[in-house]
């Protein structure tokens, strides 16, 4: 039988909503059904009365709403054809693929283990600007040895952002610090044209990134006269022998009472050839596709979820994800990720899908990646990231916007870091390791995410920059926040032209 405290919870808060079951309600009818999802159902009937009104369920209403509970959305393999006139050049070669997942370092998560984290992120990054960035030669080795300088002397310096303020006089203050000491440095609101670049280009600076700094003791402080992320060097493309094509999508959350199910069903269906004559051609070139994670809808990640699922089972979920892959050419490699909506853990780096949600699902040609990772396809390295970051960055920097997610991606890039920002209310929860596997160490030739539900495309130094978007049609939250997505617009780079082509499959729905 159903335990007795939970049935006692369940009338306690169906009450709340002025919601009462009636005297003959049989307890037996309860067994092996999830009270919450219950509860959630029958609160469904609240919304559709007035709110003095009182509602009264009886054990056949709830025996109907448990039944249809048990016949909700249930995982079916997805069934597609290829035409016979199909012939994608994709299937003619095979994959030439590596991946590099981020390693993920188990610590107590004390204060020596975050001091340890934030001091691997300073030495590789002074690193990066070191050997990178010619016009910070003469950098001093730490910031201790400042104390011994004079008033007026010129010095190039690096630290991690501790703190930014605006003084009464309007100049912008940082205070940097590295392992041996602090220093303020002032960014002036002066009149030329050069001072002013500099304190707009201020504005951009956050808390805990990387950057150096040129300038001039003056007192207790060093007046900056330039600023320098350690960015990423201008390149040139990488020539790819075979007129392959990646596709990328992110955000599908299946599982969702807004997953756009017909949409992705037929995205899949052209995939296999099911396209019209001008995309024949191609949808018969990805050899690759990468899902930057959320792929499922989850259980639990926001209150409340429940009454927003189709599928009310985490492994259902999974299996209907699994479903709709089965259904993709065994010729095309597909690299899923997690994301914050995955059932792994929160903290980045994550870990890939476990053995315990991938059930009996195998295929060779189907990889499992943790978040963040690289995976270099046809000899292009391809930096994946989910993208919980991009909340943080476009809350600190201006002139960001959920609108053009592309632009804060190029803001990562700048800072040759993933996901800088810490301890703030939207900033990324992290592992605390020796290392700080979030860097951006190797330049990447393509940099893909998601998170944010809006496609963007751009190129910044040479590197390809892709933001997926979403299956999932616009949400409440989204609505509240004024959030406009951009659902089924599927970006597919053609690596040999180096061009982006994205195609719509938001009609039909």
């Amino acid at each position: 039988m159903a335990d007795e405290d939970s049935v006692r919870e369940l009338v306690k808060v169906l009450s709340q909503s002025r919601v009462v079951i009636s005297g003959d309600g049989k307890p037996e009818l309860l067994n092996g059904v999830s009270l919450d999802i219950l509860a959630s159902r029958i609160l469904d009937e609240r919304e559709k009365t007035p709110d003095s009104a009182l509602i009264i369920v009886d054990a056949e209403r709830i025996r109907k709403i448990i039944e249809a509970m048990k016949v909700e959305k249930v995982p079916v393999p997805i069934e597609v054809s290829r035409p016979a006139d199909f012939k994608p050049i994709a299937a003619e070669y095979d994959a030439d693929y590596k991946v590099s997942n981020r390693p993920i370092e188990r610590t107590e998560g004390t204060a020596t283990d975050f001091v340890n984290y934030f001091r691997s992120r300073l030495r590789r990054i002074k690193s990066l600007i070191e050997n990178t960035r010619r016009d910070a030669f003469g950098l001093i080795p730490n910031l201790e040895v400042l104390k011994s300088f004079t008033a007026g002397r010129e010095v190039v310096i690096v630290g991690l952002v501790k703190d930014k303020i605006t003084t009464k006089k309007g100049n912008v203050m940082v205070v940097l610090e590295d392992e041996t000491a602090e220093v303020k440095v002032m960014f002036m609101n002066g009149t030329s044209q050069a001072s002013r670049e500099l304190f707009e280009k201020a504005a951009s600076i956050i808390n805990d990134e990387v950057l150096a700094i040129k300038g001039k003791i003056s007192g207790p402080f060093v007046i900056a006269n330039e600023m320098l992320w350690p960015d990423v060097p201008i390149r040139q493309k990488k020539e790819v022998e075979q007129d392959f094509a990646v596709a990328f999508m992110s955000d599908i959350h299946i599982g969702s009472k807004k997953f756009m199910e017909k949409n992705f069903s037929n995205m899949v269906h052209w995939i296999n050839g099911n396209a019209e004559a001008r995309y024949k051609e191609l949808a018969g070139k990805i050899k690759y596709i990468v899902m930057a994670g959320d792929v499922v809808d989850g259980i639990g990640i926001y209150p409340g979820q429940d009454r927003d699922l189709a599928i009310l089972d985490i492994y259902e979920q999974y299996q209907e994800l699994f479903n709709y892959i089965d259904a993709i050419p065994d010729y095309i490699h597909v690299f899923v990720l997690p994301g914050n909506h995955d059932a792994v853990q929160l903290s980045e780096p994550q870990p890939q899908l476990t053995k315990d949600l991938l059930g009996d699902f195998k295929k060779d040609n189907v990889h499992f990646l943790s978040n963040p990772a690289v995976v270099t396809l046809s000899g292009m390295d391809t930096l994946v990231y989910h993208g919980k970051s991009l909340d943080s960055m476009i809350a600190s920097i201006p002139g960001l916007s959920y609108a053009q997610p592309e632009k804060a991606m190029i803001e990562l890039l700048k800072r040759r870091h993933i996901a800088p920002i810490y301890g703030n209310d939207v900033s990324t929860s992290f592992v605390p390791s020796k290392e700080d596997n979030m860097v951006i160490d190797k330049v990447p030739d393509i940099f893909h995410m998601g998170h944010v539900h809006k496609n963007g495309i751009s190129n910044y130094h040479g590197v390809e920059i892709v933001n997926s978007g979403t299956w999932q049609s616009r949400t409440d939250y989204q609505i509240k926040q004024g959030h406009i997505p951009t659902p089924c617009l599927l970006p597919i780079y053609e690596m040999k032209r180096h061009t982006f082509t994205s195609v719509n499959f938001a009609g039909g729905q």
